[in-house]
């Protein structure tokens, strides 16, 4: 009697792929979930951010999300995020999902192709430039929930002139940016056709990868420290304003679950 196969075990959610030219392609694989993040997910972009600090074979990276549907969702809401008791603490996994939250200085280029909203800020400022096809849209649903866009908008304030983060940001799901305004505002920093986004990124990394190392990520260091110390003070306020004005999960599930499928690109 022939035993019984062991289930296949399920993809992992983060794909890695090297080039001979030194730079990698970092995929978020959950387009079933249009690569939203997950606590598994979550985990693995820390793992893998961490260990490229050591892969002296890898000088660049790209990031995008499987698919044309979307880049990334940001928190998969079905994900269980225990909370500590004390009103003083909160756990937000996707602090932990950035290159610079991993204390990794290679350049990372995002090719965004489709939905890029909430979460997938966290990742998006982290990155040195946007490369995004014109089908790519941006927008930030927290307002129309009951939760404050914290996190989300200081990240954003760090890359985006202030009308235009306050309106993404505010406008919840009633709006989104689109590629071609993204790009005029300075977000994007290349457009492509749609489906081109990943191999523009990984044109322009493959001439970052080609410079000496210590430059490249000595002057991504410096980029990211004239913007630290205003970023590390705005964020510090973020548990608290979070605390204070979002509404009770319960009353977000409900808002969540009666959402318009109603929205201007602008």
């Amino acid at each position: 009697m022939t035993a019984p196969s062991a289930p296949a075990e399920p993809p992992p959610p983060v794909r890695v792929e090297a080039t001979p030219d030194g730079v990698a392609l970092v995929t978020l694989d959950r387009p079933g979930r249009h690569n939203a993040v997950d606590l598994e997910t979550a985990g693995a972009l820390a793992a893998v951010w961490r260990r490229f600090r050591s892969a002296d074979d890898i000088r660049a990276i790209v990031l995008t999300g499987a698919g044309r549907a979307a880049f990334c969702t940001g928190i998969d809401r079905s994900a269980d995020v225990p909370q500590p008791s004390s009103p003083y603490s909160a756990d937000d996994p996707l602090l932990g999902i950035g290159p610079k939250a991993n204390d990794l200085w290679k350049p990372v280029v995002a090719a965004v192709e489709g939905m890029a909203c909430g979460g997938a800020f966290y990742l998006l400022g982290e990155c040195e430039f946007l490369v995004a096809s014109e089908e790519a849209t941006f927008f930030d649903p927290h307002t129309t929930y009951g939760m404050v866009s914290a996190y989300e908008s200081v990240f954003m304030a760090q890359r985006m002139p202030y009308g235009e983060i306050a309106r993404l940001s505010l406008m919840g799901t009633a709006e989104r940016l689109g590629a071609r305004r993204a790009y005029e505002t300075g977000l994007v920093s290349e457009l492509t056709p749609p489906g081109g986004a990943v191999a523009a990124a990984r044109r322009a990394a493959a001439v970052l990868a080609a410079q000496p190392a210590g430059a490249v990520q000595g002057t991504v260091r410096a980029l990211w420290a004239s913007r630290q110390a205003a970023l590390a003070q705005a964020v510090a306020h973020a548990p608290q304003l979070i605390a204070l004005g979002s509404l009770p999960p319960e009353r977000q599930a409900e808002l969540f679950a009666g959402r318009s499928r109603d929205f201007r690109v602008r």
